[in-house]
């Protein structure tokens, strides 16, 4: 069995209750194989970005120590999601629970459907924003320390929900 790594785990949602679906997500990952859940930010409220009309997301980050592999964990997400009422009504659809697989460990993974860092979680508050909140010193592979990033998101509105 491997030694258990940091993972990190976006949490969103802008459709039903999102504190339900927050509860929800903590409770199963914390359920998870080789798993248990080593900090949580606080809720925020953020605007949707890159669409228009919808309503504002709640967003947190998870820190996770597992011993699950970068696959198996995404896998547990896609489940715990689907549980939780997702849909996947198309791109940027709202939500009723979202959850992304940020960081894990120091892996770089680029492959089919998995992308380890998430691409754009360095140019987004609502993951920024949380992140830095619980784990300020991360690095994020190709861009740096969490805490360090966060002046490049200033422009973009979040607040404690």
């Amino acid at each position: 069995m491997q030694p258990p790594v940091r993972a990190f785990v976006a949490f969103g949602a802008n459709l039903g209750d999102p504190a339900a679906a927050f509860a929800l997500a903590l409770q199963r990952l914390a359920g998870l194989p080789g798993t248990r859940i080593a900090a949580r930010s606080s809720l925020y409220r953020s605007a949707p970005v890159g669409v228009e009309g919808q309503p504002d997301y709640i967003n947190a980050v998870i820190e996770l120590s597992t011993t699950l592999a970068a696959r198996p964990l995404l896998d547990a997400l896609l489940a715990i999601e689907h549980e939780g009422g997702r849909r996947r009504d198309g791109h940027m659809a709202p939500r009723t629970m979202d959850l992304d697989l940020l960081l894990h460990g120091d892996a770089v993974i680029d492959e089919p459907g998995l992308q380890v860092p998430h691409p754009r979680m360095h140019l987004r508050a609502f993951t920024l924003v949380p992140l830095a909140e619980i784990a300020p010193e991360a690095c994020i592979p190709g861009h740096g320390r969490a805490a360090d990033l966060l002046p490049g998101v200033a422009d973009q509105a979040i607040a404690r929900a």
